[in-house]
């Protein structure tokens, strides 16, 4: 085990497809921490979903030692961060558990926004920040104007920025000299009592739930009683070690190390990210700040294909939970879908990522109902209360007022799109609070917006418009008081409860027009008439019609008295009007999927 002075702590903080998991591959090889034979493009990402969509979901850590050209040994300790904009809290934790970080920035797209959020996250913890340009070798790459984007951004000169490749290796070198010569060791008191921050967890079956942790002071031996501050949890260290392409016992971890813990707890509830570890004979003073609960952004009920498959679901959903503590969820009944579970998540992709593991992972097919943010609505006789659900939405006789949550966003783009993408943030109910020239050709864009309007299609449009020059981070803001209405569907004059949504009064009608437009086409028809409508409370604002199947009753009447057809056609409209009495309207699964795409 390395001295103190030995050790560097760093992370990366770049873009999502910047090229941190190639830079890294190219670090593992060059420190020998993994062996020819054994490596794989992505050697941090163990999920075949990172690998497909080439993003880091977990964040990993892993620790290597590198010769320098000095003759000195040193550990270093390489503790991954996930790119995407709704891995932020994961990012945060990692960052805390450093002194220094690459910023790496690629050569043919600049600067992006989610690089800047990152690199002001860890400018706030002091870290030690070495900037670099990856992919110089790809033809599309323009290092003087990406490298005067890193000089604006940061305080540094120009000599300093190291020239890399992560897919040929250039620069190297250079970045791990810089790291040694530049991240300062690990601070902290040996014969302090112990400080651990928990930056990680991962679940496994056999073991239970295994912590990464980084001892910011004091030591840890194997077999000590330790306990956990936020979560008042006591147990005993099964094993403490290092993290290497498999993970490695030790028999102490001291101050300035990076490792893992496993203390045979089997509920992923009880060990958190951010949570400060020590010893329960002679514990720390105060808790590491900045431990915060991960705060769900975006709800969705998950319904089972087949209600028989109720109990499936929830053991699938309980696994995943352990291996991803950001899910929440807790069961519910809907009259349409029958029993399923209402799950918290932290953004539309973590949606995504979740629908796509139960599917590969566990084998289970489900229906996602229309996605929401939680709201605050305030009632005449009960007060606040929060709505995370349309059908949760007291009746407007007795809502006093409704409040959306909003978010600050950072958009950086291009000048020529600049337009375009204000038009888009206006068309959601956006307000643009600042424009700055980051250069001659990068402007940032700052905006407050509604949460609700970009958990659908926001992202999605927002590339298409700016030909995916544009870049998107945002960070929650506050609760604020909105026209807020509850959409019902209703068949037949009866409510799809799984169809209802929350939406702007102003876009309402539009909203309500669509879905009973695009029933009308995938809803089979029937021998009776089916009214589609679209109502806010008993006010109807939308209607469509699925029109009978009927059989020509009047086929065998060969001329005589039109009173003979009359009648026919007078018994039949009885008999359907009896049949629409009786008759019930069921939405076939597709048509479902359809409609919650919309």
């Amino acid at each position: 085990m390395c001295t103190m002075k030995n050790i560097r702590n760093f992370c990366v903080i770049a873009h999502i497809d910047h090229g941190k998991s190639t830079l890294s591959d190219r670090l593992l090889e060059h420190t020998q921490t993994i062996s020819e034979r054994d490596m794989q493009n992505q050697a941090l990402d163990d999920m075949d979903l990172e690998r497909e969509r080439g993003i880091t979901i977990k964040s990993h850590a892993i620790q290597m030692n590198y010769t320098h050209s000095d003759g000195e040994v040193y550990t270093l300790n390489l503790i991954d961060t996930p790119g995407h904009v709704d891995f932020s809290y994961e990012v945060s934790r990692s960052i805390a558990a450093c002194e220094g970080a690459l910023l790496l920035v690629d050569a043919s797209q600049g600067i992006q926004a989610q690089t800047i959020s990152n690199l002001y996250l860890a400018i706030e913890h002091d870290l030690e920040i070495i900037p670099v340009l990856n992919k110089v070798d790809m033809e599309s790459a323009m290092i003087d104007e990406v490298s005067e984007q890193i000089l604006d951004l940061i305080d540094v000169e120009l000599d300093e920025i190291i020239l890399a490749s992560g897919k040929t290796g250039i620069g190297i070198d250079n970045i791990l000299n810089e790291i040694v010569r530049k991240i300062p060791p690990p601070s902290g008191n040996p014969d302090a009592p112990l400080q651990a921050l928990i930056f990680d967890s991962i679940f496994n079956p056999f073991r239970g739930v295994i912590a990464n942790i980084r001892i910011l002071n004091g030591s840890i031996k194997k077999g000590d009683k330790v306990k956990f501050m936020n979560t008042g949890g006591e147990y005993e260290a099964d094993e403490i070690g290092i993290m290497q392409m498999k993970n490695l016992p030790t028999k102490e971890l001291q101050t300035g190390n990076v490792g893992y813990i496993i203390t045979g707890v089997k509920q992923s509830k009880e060990i958190k990210v951010g949570d400060t570890i020590t010893h329960q004979e002679n514990p720390a003073s105060e808790a590491i700040k900045g431990f915060e609960d991960v705060k769900p952004m975006v709800f969705a009920g998950i319904f089972p294909i087949d209600n028989d498959d109720f109990e499936d679901l929830r053991d699938s959903l309980e696994k995943l939970q352990l291996n991803d503590a950001s899910l929440i969820f807790e069961p519910e009944t809907s009259t349409a879908l029958g029993f399923g579970f209402r799950c918290g998540f932290l953004g539309m992709l973590h949606l995504e990522i979740i629908q796509e593991r139960l599917s590969r992972e566990f084998d289970q097919d489900v229906i996602t109902t229309v996605p929401n943010v939680s709201y605050y609505a305030y009632t005449k006789k009960d007060g606040k209360q929060l709505v995370q659900t349309p059908s949760e939405l007291p009746e407007p006789n007795v809502l006093d007022q409704v409040e959306e949550p909003y978010i600050s966003a950072q958009i950086i783009t291009k000048p020529e799109f600049i337009g375009a993408i204000m038009t888009l943030c206006m068309d959601k109910r956006g307000t643009l609070l600042k424009q700055d020239y980051l250069t001659e050709s990068r402007v940032e864009l700052m905006f407050e917006l509604p949460l609700a309007e970009i958990v659908f299609d926001f992202y999605d449009q927002l590339k298409s418009i700016s030909r995916g020059y544009a870049s998107f981070d945002y960070q929650p803001k506050d609760y604020r008081a909105s026209d807020l209405v509850r959409l019902d569907i209703k068949l037949n004059g009866e409510n799809v409860d799984a169809l209802s949504a929350l939406v702007h009064r102003t876009k309402a009608e539009a909203f309500g027009r669509k879905i009973c437009k695009k029933l009308k086409e995938l809803l089979p028809r029937q021998q009776f008439v089916i009214a589609i409508q679209a109502a806010i409370g008993a006010k109807v604002i939308a209607r469509e019609t699925i029109s009978a199947l009927r059989k020509d009753v009047t086929a065998k009447c060969y001329g005589g008295d039109i009173t003979r057809k009359r009648k026919l056609l007078e018994k039949q409209k009885a008999g359907k009007r009896k049949m629409r009495q009786f008759g019930k309207v069921e939405v076939p699964q597709k048509a479902f999927l359809e409609v919650l795409k919309l």
